[in-house]
């Protein structure tokens, strides 16, 4: 049984399941890793998503204000073990759904390109590629997306 709990940055779940994705990027992005980390804080994200499958936590999100019509996609996350069965996207699609419901019209976010199931995984879902926002912007491995979310 699959259940999505709507929840926040202090879930025990979500800072487990953070933490590995943590150890994930350290791996991944090597030397440029304390640059991504400096965003990528969970404190204060009132907007958090934990998936479960038979009461096992296997994934998570969050989403958290960008600008006046816009929230940003943040710590998207499932072990490998658990890729694969769609669970990331069933996440994706509630976050946006979260987006809408608060009034919000598109999400937008950023992911790196030593991470191509990721940009795979927003790609597939409707995401369009923007030129990199904010922090990101002059970053070569970063990839920043964006999508309308409006009803």
């Amino acid at each position: 049984m699959i259940t999505l709990q709507r929840t926040d940055s202090k879930n025990q779940h979500f800072i487990h399941l953070v933490a590995q994705l943590d150890a994930d990027l350290g791996e991944r992005d090597g030397d440029d890793h304390a640059f991504y980390h400096q965003f990528n804080s969970i404190d204060g994200l009132n907007h958090t998503i934990v998936l479960y499958r038979n009461e096992i936590p296997v994934g998570c999100g969050a989403i958290k204000a960008f600008d006046t019509n816009s929230m940003e996609v943040k710590r998207m996350y499932v072990p490998p073990t658990e890729r694969g069965k769609g669970y990331a996207t069933r996440i994706l699609k509630a976050l946006e759904e979260w987006t809408s419901e608060l009034g919000n019209t598109r999400c937008i976010l950023e992911t790196g390109k030593r991470q191509p199931e990721a940009i795979a995984l927003y790609e597939k879902n409707g995401y369009q590629r923007i030129p990199n926002y904010g922090q990101y912007q002059g970053i070569e491995n970063s990839v920043c997306f964006e999508k309308n979310v409006s009803s």
